[in-house]
């Protein structure tokens, strides 16, 4: 009984310390969702454990908001921190992605709910797209602060033309497609630059290199949903996401030992993000290889899933999670 209230509620002493990275967990879980609602559709994958996914992922979100919620009222000096952090301040943008995530789950059965989704992970994304460059110019940053998770609020723009596909002119979609396509070329660049000619990331950013397959991967997605156009332009998108899986899968050892931080997270959804590229490009291209490498993916996805969230569970019942760092 203590270690199922362990898991459902945090003494108010730990919950100022209540990171807005655990917006993180629920964009694993709903990516994964996705894999599973498309593995049943074009694979014939079982639609039982997709629907349990996504019910799963929403009582996720709504749990992890009602805690954020709560640490804003009592701590609203912690939150503030956070949006003054020069890293923290990227994973705000995981609640509005959460939401544009939920919205494409629930895009075939609930369409009013859906569309609220939509139009609230939208609006605060854009928001927090403009908080965020304003913050980076505002503020004396130094390439230590630089990390692949600074792609989440700029770059997550890409993910808005999948959710919205049809609930909104595409003019405004291909706004928000072109924040999101050329602040990837810009960012990576800085990033790359970090990554060769200075300090290693520190251990528990380790993780987010995994971010790095995302924007290619989910850029992919909403390409094709913009233009139904398998070109060349989008075989480049579904190329770049490919290597880079392959890439952070070369560079196992650095994630060996690594101790368990909340970033863990970042493993999942990239390894969602592709997973679903390659499903598309089996539905459009019939080929076998993809076929294959949609159900190696998809395993590979729900395995970092279970053991991160098994860590995840562990750590919370030793209350090693929501603890001043």
């Amino acid at each position: 009984m203590q270690k199922v209230e362990s898991i459902t509620s945090i003494p108010s002493n730990r919950l100022q310390f209540f990171p807005v990275m655990m917006f993180a967990i629920v964009m694993g879980f709903s990516g994964l969702s996705l894999v599973l609602k498309k593995m049943n559709e074009i694979l014939y994958f079982p639609s039982i454990i997709a629907l349990s996914f996504s019910f799963l992922s929403s009582v996720l979100f709504l749990v992890i908001l009602f805690f954020y919620v709560k640490k804003f009222i009592l701590y609203k000096e912690e939150v503030k921190k956070e949006l003054s952090h020069p890293i923290r301040i990227n994973f705000f943008a995981a609640i509005s992605i959460s939401m544009l995530l939920l919205s494409v789950l629930y895009r075939h059965s609930i369409v009013e709910l859906s569309q609220i989704l939509f139009i609230f992970g939208a609006s605060i994304h854009i928001f927090l797209t403009f908080y965020t460059i304003r913050f980076w110019i505002n503020n004396n940053l130094e390439i230590i602060h630089s990390n692949p998770a600074w792609f989440i609020p700029i770059v997550g723009n890409i993910i808005v033309p999948i959710a919205g596909k049809g609930f909104i002119n595409d003019s405004v979609l291909y706004f928000f497609f072109s924040i999101g396509l050329f602040f990837w070329i810009i960012l990576f660049a800085i990033i790359l630059n970090r990554i060769m000619f200075h300090k290693q990331f520190a251990p528990k950013f380790m993780p987010t290199l995994f971010i790095l397959i995302a924007p290619p991967a989910i850029g992919f997605l909403a390409y094709i949903k913009l233009t139904s156009s398998l070109d060349f332009f989008a075989h480049i998108l579904y190329s770049l996401g490919l290597f880079f899986t392959i890439l952070v899968f070369v560079m196992y050892k650095n994630y060996i030992n690594i101790k368990f931080f909340i970033s863990w997270w970042a493993f999942t959804f990239p390894m969602a993000a592709v997973t679903l590229s390659t499903i598309l490009m089996y539905e459009l291209t019939h080929e076998w290889f993809y076929g294959l490498l949609s159900y190696i993916f998809m395993s590979m996805t729900l395995l970092i899933v279970f053991l991160v969230a098994k860590e995840t569970i562990s750590h919370m019942l030793k209350k090693e999670i929501c603890i001043l760092e």
